[in-house]
């Protein structure tokens, strides 16, 4: 194991399920990490439509998979290199950049149960000069684990308090929580359910827009209990931990055929149930886990720009304090790509990266692989 030096930088990137860019994190350990600087990067229309058809099982699937796999590689490698411009540093300044890449499959059911995530490392590590570590989530999986989440284990790291018991609840495509002990407990936490996915899919079919912003779609319609109850009847929610899904399970298929079933509901109507959906499943899951009694939730990822969503989640947890995590020093915005930078720190110093009592996995395991750029 390599002993840790002071003041190193790393950087994180990952595309999230909602597929609408690239975030980048440039983080300095010194050894907690601190954001130096941050960049996001659109995906151009094309690449953006190519990845997001490659959730529906269709012709010539693996070439398009493969082109995806380089395309999104080099989408990385530029977003990158954008950053570098942007703080004046050299390749050589950084120790490694973690990629999670993009998550275009996850079945932890599955026989056998397998994960990908493409945006080739070799691309990104030849085109910036820099050390990649990326799959992150197979090791875990091939010990039993879930294979995600995994910030969980950052959360650990940067917000776990003393005395104090804490949620951090991530709302990204898919939305997970990690509870936070303010004791000796286990850190526990899973996907939840559905967090933006179905809610920026019904924006792109209804509106045109790729999410809906400040919420006001949803801030114009009435929540349709039938409905809700029906979604939140699905065998998932009630499904014991460790656990973990993705948008390919929640998808927009899922949601037709529940609108289907229960008959006319106007758009706005749809979009206040889908954000009751997602308030109502995380505050369900925390209820589910009863490791801790009114908590304070702080939330990271684009949910938290929502306010709808943000007051829905208020609602159903009454009693907790919800706020973002960046009353916890670190933006809402930032936190995911932080994570896989400390997930590279975690690989580079031979340090485990997963987190037991949230993917299930039979032992702690250093995560990731290792791509030089020689």
């Amino acid at each position: 194991m390599t002993p840790p030096t002071m003041a190193e930088l790393y950087i994180g990137t990952l595309s999230g399920t909602s597929v609408d860019g690239i975030d980048v994190a440039l983080v300095r350990f010194d050894p907690q990490p601190e954001l130096v600087a941050s960049h996001s990067a659109a995906f151009s229309a094309e690449l953006r439509a190519e990845v997001l058809s490659l959730g529906v099982p269709g012709e010539n699937e693996i070439d398009r998979l493969g082109r995806a796999d380089v395309r999104l590689g080099e989408a990385f490698a530029q977003a990158v290199r954008e950053l570098l411009e942007k703080v004046q540093l050299p390749p050589s300044a950084i120790r490694a950049i973690g990629s999670h890449g993009q998550t275009i499959r996850h079945r932890p059911g599955g026989t056998p149960a397998f994960t990908l995530q493409i945006g080739d490392p070799n691309v990104i590590a030849a085109r910036t000069g820099i050390p990649v570590v990326a799959d992150f989530r197979r090791k875990d999986m091939a010990l039993g684990g879930q294979g995600a989440p995994l910030v969980p284990a950052f959360h650990e790291a940067v917000f776990r308090a003393h005395g104090t018991d804490r949620v951090v609840v991530n709302i990204g495509g898919i939305a997970n929580l990690a509870v936070l002990p303010g004791g000796d407990g286990a850190v526990l936490g899973f996907d939840t359910g559905p967090g933006n996915t179905l809610l920026d899919g019904w924006c792109r079919r209804e509106l045109g827009e790729p999410m809906d912003r400040d919420g006001r779609l949803a801030e114009q319609g009435q929540v349709n209990d039938e409905l809700l109850e029906v979604m939140l009847a699905d065998p998932y929610f009630r499904q014991p931990p460790p656990k973990s899904t993705g948008p390919e399970y929640f998808a927009m298929a899922w949601l037709q055929r529940h609108l289907a079933a229960n008959g006319p509901c106007s758009p706005a109507d749809v979009q206040a149930t889908l954000v009751a959906l997602t308030a109502r499943s995380i505050a369900g899951a925390l209820k589910q886990i009863h490791a801790v009694s009114r908590p304070d939730v702080f939330v990271c990822g684009g949910g938290a720009h929502n306010p709808a969503l943000m007051r829905a989640l208020a609602g159903e947890l009454s009693g907790s304090t919800v706020a973002k995590t960046d009353a916890l020093g670190i933006s809402a915005d930032w936190v995911e790509a932080m994570a896989f930078a400390w997930l590279a720190r975690q690989r580079l110093h031979g340090a485990a990266g997963n987190c037991l009592g949230v993917t299930g996995a039979q032992r702690p395991a250093v995560l990731g692989g290792l791509w030089l750029p020689e």
